[in-house]
């Protein structure tokens, strides 16, 4: 009697709440009795909402290490679509098994041998393939269409300051204004809009005064506060398809010196304004306010001290030689560290603060100690160039 496992998957929460895998699971159980296969109870493996597209799933993985292992001597999947949805996975991971010695057995396809029972497995796979394709294009489309009617479960999230109501038997999706929340929105908009105070001192503000975020711990970051200010929901006027996902342009310092390489549409992009798809919800500050917020914005760009649109001479060329971070150009209020008239390389300074440079007492390029360096330059570029 041959010890196997069984691999049951299903990528959806409507399938999920049909209990589809459940079906799928005792199809197996019942076909590993016919068959004379022997399974123990802890190698039935369930993904439960994992995509077929990628092979980082939690149970298949499982079963990779019993095979690689040698514990089982074959693998029964309900159908090919099951074990991956993409036809070149599918060849690979059978291939993989079969290295281990390790069948791989479809109870929803051909069990020979012969060249025509696998020229239809791989026909199987390929049609999958093509049906996740179709599947992805008809719900952007379907969700396209539904944002253009104004439905608010396209969006399937509320920001800060609102409760998302799921859609009902009775009643459509729709963003509901939790006050609570919504005082800090305002909060924010005033501190920022009227007083004048910074991004980083509205978040300082809000730490101080120990106002719970989101997920009621953690701390305000001054990026929430910005994504925050920017998004146009809190005027009214939510908005679908503002990202997209494309090939990384930008490939780090530290990546390129392990030869790496970015996995492929790994960055999220901004869509066009035009692109975007307004959705009416109820707004919490007024357009007034919110308009004040995006032009301090966009002045920002242009006036902030800490700006580094414009290139300098060394951009890009200069790095840390403990952390391999690009140094960056800044300026302080210090006379002493004013970057210089022509070249903002002149300021160009890794800090060793504890938090990089393998905690050295003095910055590897300038040569100041970790004393003398002005706090505003507490931290390496993040942004590796």
């Amino acid at each position: 009697m041959k010890t196997a496992a069984i691999y049951a998957r299903v990528s959806s929460d409507k399938q999920r709440e049909e209990n589809t895998i459940a079906s799928q699971t005792a199809a197996l159980i019942a076909f590993a009795g016919e068959q004379q296969f022997e399974v123990p109870r802890e190698w039935i493996f369930e993904d439960d909402g994992y995509s077929g597209a990628s092979l980082i799933r939690p149970g298949l993985e499982r079963v990779r290490d019993l095979a690689a292992e040698g514990l089982i001597q074959a693998l029964l999947v309900y159908a090919p679509d099951r074990l991956s949805r993409r036809y070149a996975h599918q060849i690979l991971l059978i291939e993989e098994l079969a290295r281990a010695g390790v069948e791989t057995v479809f109870i929803r396809a051909p069990r020979g041998s012969t060249p025509e029972d696998e020229l239809l497995v791989q026909f199987q796979g390929m049609i999958a393939e093509y049906e996740r394709a179709q599947i992805l294009e008809r719900s952007r489309r379907g969700k396209r269409h539904r944002a253009h009617q104004g439905e608010v479960s396209v969006l399937s999230g509320a920001p800060f300051g609102y409760r998302f109501i799921r859609k009902t038997d009775h009643s459509a999706a729709y963003y509901q204004i939790d006050e609570e929340q919504a005082r800090v929105v305002r909060r924010i908009f005033e501190l920022y809009s009227i007083q004048g105070l910074s991004i980083g001192a509205v978040a300082r503000r809000l730490n101080e005064q120990a106002i719970p975020t989101c997920k009621q711990r953690g701390r305000w970051e001054r990026s929430t506060v910005w994504g925050m200010l920017r998004n146009p929901a809190y005027k009214g006027q939510a908005c679908f398809g503002k990202t997209m996902l494309a090939p990384r342009q930008r490939i780090t310092r530290p990546i390129r010196m392990r030869g790496g390489v970015a996995p492929r549409n790994s960055a999220s992009h901004e869509r066009p304004r035009e692109d975007w798809i307004t959705i009416a919800v109820p707004p919490i500050v007024s357009e007034e306010i919110f308009a004040l917020a995006q032009e301090r914005l966009e002045a920002n760009k242009i006036y902030a001290p800490r700006r580094t649109i414009t290139p300098s001479i060394v951009q890009g060329l200069v790095s840390c030689a403990k952390c391999g971070y690009a140094l960056y150009r800044t300026s302080t209020r210090s006379s002493a560290w004013r970057s210089s008239a022509g070249y903002g390389s002149a300021s160009s300074t890794c800090s060793s603060a504890s938090t990089c440079c393998a905690r050295a007492s003095t910055c590897p390029k300038c040569r100041s100690s970790r004393s003398s360096m002005p706090t505003r330059r507490a931290s390496c570029d993040r942004r590796r160039r």
